[in-house]
């Protein structure tokens, strides 16, 4: 079993798969891409879902939460759209480009030091 986790401090390094093995020993603990979130698509529906629905914690009971649950999943099925992304591959092929000069100078800079 895979479990998909966000890099949050509480799931960071060893000792967060540590604790997933013991608990669950089949269990391999994967961590999105650090400064990623847009790829976490779990993340982009349960954050407006966090706000909404689960704050404030004020439920009579598990019966309560379980209703509103599915009262928001069916309200944000029926609204949901596709996404409209504005990062093109443009603005991508320039950020790599920047990229590469920022490295290119760190390392020329770093070549000169060691040189002296």
């Amino acid at each position: 079993m895979f479990w998909i986790v966000d890099n949050g401090s509480s799931r960071r390094g060893g000792a967060a798969s540590e604790r997933l093995t013991a608990a669950f020993p089949n269990a391999v603990l994967v961590h999105t891409p650090v400064h990623a979130s847009w790829l976490n698509q779990v993340e982009i529906y349960f954050s407006p879902f966090q706000r909404k629905v689960v704050s404030p914690n004020d439920f009579t009971d598990l019966a309560q939460v379980a209703d509103w649950l599915r009262a928001f999943e069916d309200r944000y099925n029926a609204t949901a759209q596709p996404f409209q992304w504005k990062f093109t591959t443009s603005d991508l092929d320039d950020l790599l480009a920047r990229l590469d000069r920022h490295t290119a100078h760190h390392h020329a800079e770093s070549s000169v030091a060691l040189a002296a």
